[in-house]
């Protein structure tokens, strides 16, 4: 959510820093420098600031750590703590955007950074930009829950349409739920901790091991591996052994458990009332089972669960009972403790934001992630410290956890990537296709009345497809009805959003009953920020009209799974999971038999239940007919 989990479209304003621009640094990153001219350049553009000047980084396992913290100042310990956002823009030296960051980092001295959406080239020179302008190295997250296409997916030139490309983007963990083989999630795992090491990133934040077990959750959904605990926390202890095994911290979200929750944690607080019993036996044993494998980081949710805190309603990430009580004491957890981002409302309304920074590292957070404003925060820890609320030993016991994190990935030894490295390990065909096989185990189907699929693919066939999208989604629908067309010559797609009139579905539906077959597909995600994870009535209605004609259709979801409470006597419903592009060319593939229907439900679809799915074989496709 940080988030972690903002969409691509939905992304957040860049971190506000008050006062004027920095000075252009003196010198930038060569994206061709090799590893002694990238430190002389590092060095460089530090200046005389370097901390680590001197420091030997052949010591001992744990002495780097240690030394670094010995050299640093109070206020610098406090600044090691934060990690705001910077956007993965083209943001060449001396322009505002780049200049507001490295004041971030030289004068804030910030201990690490989120980076989000760009191109996978732009985003490993931009950090290496940027780590060249560090003292202590900077420690990189991002939100990679598909993924490092997920924040580095590339874009479309428009408006002439061409794909610029980019990581490797998978589908949902939900539709990697619905493969039922946590061999999948460990490849998952695996090949984001190859492409995030390879640009820059060391701390993806995933995988998420919320247990989605209430349908109308507006920010969880599809995004968890399913509902089954059990089952989740397998396929989370997959994953985090792929990550870790290759190169990159793992970081499980959002603790203690947000996939019980009706109310989106971006707009106010989540309060879930349930018993300790049933955190044990629910929310918490995902988080468990990825402790105990090993796994190095947890982010907190902003969400209250009373039981935990005495029956106070306060946000989990600033709740000792949560953060240090249970998740430290009672769990067992030694890795590092990362909030959720501390611009959301349910922080950030609530509380002052020096405030707000005090009680998460009382709480025993380690890293405060995005902070609204850097400087308000390290003052107000600052003034805690000076007035004997918060100790420096205190301060020193997280300070050390992230130095080591830093230590242990290797960071004191190099903190910049080979461009060559990227070109090599990102977004390359074998991850693609892994991808894509991934997909296509997912494709589930729950309805197929009167045997409709697999569809026949007659050429001469009439068919419409109608895409509900968001407006910005400029990719729901652009490889399914490719794929869809390539076999339907005379096929004819319309698109529809929340936005549309309802004299545009009377429209369509007269275009339906001139048609064959009518594909309604939705793109419907978790990430509203809306509060609603639902379709409008006009285009259920428009579903429950086809049934009325009798007019042969098929339902496909690439998102929430659940909307077939809407329309529970459609034809034939399929679950695709998610949006990506390879979610799109498996259910269209799965449409003609091209490929065999296997996913089962890793949740429930009322009235199907976990478990549910329709198994079809491939189908030899025998000329035009």
């Amino acid at each position: 959510m940080a988030e972690e989990e903002t969409t691509t479209a939905e992304q957040p304003e860049a971190v506000d820093v008050s006062g004027e621009d920095a000075p252009d640094a003196e010198a930038g990153v060569e994206a061709g420098a090799d590893a002694d001219e990238r430190a002389a350049i590092a060095a460089g553009a530090r200046g005389d600031r370097d901390p680590l000047a001197g420091l030997s980084t052949d010591l001992p396992p744990g002495f780097w750590a240690e030394a670094v913290l010995a050299r640093l100042t109070p206020r610098q310990r406090v600044a090691q703590l934060m990690m705001p956002f910077v956007l993965g823009d083209f943001a060449p030296k001396g322009s505002a955007s780049h200049n507001r960051i490295v004041r971030m980092i030289e004068e804030e001295e910030v201990g690490g950074i989120i980076m989000s959406v760009g191109s996978p080239m732009e985003v490993g020179m931009k950090l290496n930009d940027l780590q060249g302008h560090a003292g202590v190295p900077l420690m990189v997250s991002a939100d990679l829950e598909t993924g490092a296409g997920f924040r580095m997916r590339g874009a479309v030139q428009l408006p002439g349409g061409i794909e610029l490309g980019g990581a490797t983007n998978f589908p949902s963990q939900m539709a990697v739920g619905a493969t039922f083989t946590p061999t999948w999630a460990y490849e998952m795992g695996r090949i984001t901790a190859i492409e995030a090491r390879a640009v820059g990133i060391h701390m993806p934040f995933a995988p998420v091991l919320d247990v989605n077990n209430n349908p109308e959750n507006p920010i969880i959904n599809v995004r968890s591996f399913g509902e089954d605990p059990a089952a989740v926390a397998e396929m989370g202890i997959a994953y985090v052994r792929g990550m870790q095994e290759h190169g990159a911290l793992a970081t499980g979200k959002h603790f203690p458990g947000h996939g019980d929750t009706e109310a989106d944690s971006h707009l106010e607080l989540p309060i879930i009332r349930v018993s300790r019993d049933r955190l044990d036996a629910m929310e918490l044993l995902p988080f468990q089972g990825a402790i105990d494998a090993g796994m190095g980081a947890v982010m907190t949710a902003h969400i209250s669960i009373p039981s935990l805190t005495n029956g106070v309603s306060v946000p989990a990430t600033l709740a000792p009972d949560v953060l240090t009580r249970l998740l430290r004491n009672e769990m067992g957890f030694g890795g590092l403790i990362i909030t959720d981002a501390m611009d959301m409302n349910a922080i950030d309304r609530l509380f002052q934001r020096g405030e707000a920074a005090v009680r998460a590292v009382e709480a025993g957070a380690d890293v405060l992630l995005m902070p609204p404003n850097p400087t308000a925060a390290i003052n107000g820890i600052m003034t805690a410290l000076e007035s004997g609320r918060l100790t420096q030993a205190r301060i020193d016991e997280s300070v050390l956890r992230i130095l080591r994190f830093k230590e242990e990935m290797g960071l004191h030894v190099e903190r910049m990537v080979e461009p060559a490295t990227i070109y090599r390990d990102v977004g390359i065909p074998e991850h693609n296709r892994i991808a894509q096989e991934i997909a296509d185990a997912s494709i589930t189907l729950l309805k197929n009345d009167n045997g409709l699929l697999p569809l026949l693919g007659t050429r001469s066939a009439d068919v419409l497809s109608v895409s509900y999208r968001r407006n910005n989604d400029i990719l729901a629908g652009r490889y399914f009805n490719a794929h869809l067309r390539a076999t339907y010559p005379r096929l004819r797609a319309e698109d529809v959003s929340r936005d549309t009139e309802t004299g545009v579905y009377d429209r369509l539906l007269q275009r339906a009953r001139q048609s064959n077959l009518v594909v309604v597909s939705t793109y419907v995600t978790a990430l509203s920020y809306s509060g609603s994870v639902a379709i409008p009535e006009e285009l259920s209605d428009f579903i429950k009209a086809l049934v009325t004609a009798r007019i042969p259709h098929i339902v496909v979801s690439f998102g929430n799974p659940y909307l077939f409470t809407e329309f529970p006597d459609a034809q034939a419903y399929m679950l695709a999971w998610s949006g990506a592009e390879v979610s799109q060319r498996a259910a269209a593939r799965a449409l003609f038999g091209e490929i065999p229907v296997r996913g089962r439900a890793p949740t429930r679809v009322p009235p199907f239940e976990i478990g549910a799915g329709i198994q079809l074989p491939t189908r030899a496709r025998l000329g035009d007919h």
